[in-house]
């Protein structure tokens, strides 16, 4: 069981997307952990502690969960941005998105994202999807402790 403490950001502008990956997760046992954020901007600032979240407590989530077409600032700008920056780049990103396009995918590894993931159409190959990776990312892979960076 993972801790009470938030493991995964979600990335999701959808509602009904976010509302789907959210009981999903929480049918893998993993709903608990999870912070939901509507658009690239607030992600931002949620990961780097500003605006809204300058006094969110210390610590990472273990999981990102990211869409690509966002608000504000896209997905790919907000991936560009963890994985440049050495306090966010050992971060484990999925990209969660409807996206099946050859630029997007090839942009996102160019970006050094962790997985890609096209979203299923149907609710239970998706659930299933989301559970299996939820389990592997937070349960079965293994990360640096907190406040640790690779470099």
């Amino acid at each position: 069981m993972v801790s009470s403490h938030i493991e995964i950001l979600l990335v999701e502008d959808s509602e009904s997307d976010a509302e789907l990956t959210l009981r999903s997760l929480d049918r893998a046992s993993l709903g608990q952990a999870v912070h939901w954020v509507k658009d690239g901007e607030e992600a931002l600032e949620y990961l780097f502690r500003t605006g809204r979240y300058l006094e969110r407590p210390p610590g990472d989530p273990r999981l990102i969960l990211l869409d690509l077409k966002l608000p504000k600032v896209g997905g790919l700008e907000v991936l560009g941005r963890l994985k440049s920056d050495r306090r966010t780049r050992h971060i484990p990103v999925v990209v969660l998105t409807s996206s099946d396009e050859h630029t997007d995918l090839r942009r996102c590894y160019d970006l050094h994202v962790n997985s890609y993931l096209v979203k299923p159409l149907d609710f239970e190959r998706f659930s299933r999807q989301i559970g299996e990776l939820g389990q592997y990312w937070l349960l079965a892979n293994r990360t640096l402790p907190a406040g640790q960076s690779a470099t």
